[in-house]
């Protein structure tokens, strides 16, 4: 089982930058994803970005690309959520998942963190 803990969240006015981090516990295989979903209120979790943790390869939703980056570091066992140009809608609870496979669902997705918040002022 691996443990997730989110950090970095905050207030930021709209055309601001925050970086997320998701430091893990436990063994990361190769082949493991590792991804960010957020939940707005009154809205379903959805995918924001995933990385594949062995060989890097990422994937993104349409509505952050461009302006997000998910990145990690392998000897930390830590993932990263670069969000630049944030707009208000991207205010929400942000999560860190570990999983084997891309899922839209978040209900397949076996590992969470806590949720750190990403507050977007206009």
């Amino acid at each position: 089982q691996v443990q997730l803990v989110e950090s970095g969240g905050g207030l930021v006015t709209a055309g601001g930058s925050l970086r997320l981090s998701c430091a893990a516990s436990g063994r990361l295989y190769s082949s493991a994803i590792m991804a960010w979903f957020r939940q707005a209120p009154g809205k379903e979790r959805e995918f924001v970005a995933g990385i594949r943790w062995g060989y890097g390869t990422t994937n993104y939703a349409d509505s952050v690309k461009g302006r997000f980056t998910i990145s990690r570091d392998k000897a930390e066992n830590t993932m990263y959520l670069e969000m630049n140009n944030l707009k208000p809608e991207d205010t929400a609870l942000y999560y860190c998942t570990a999983g084997s496979s891309y899922y839209a669902s978040p209900t397949f997705w076996p590992n969470w963190g806590q949720g750190t918040q990403v507050t977007v002022s206009s």
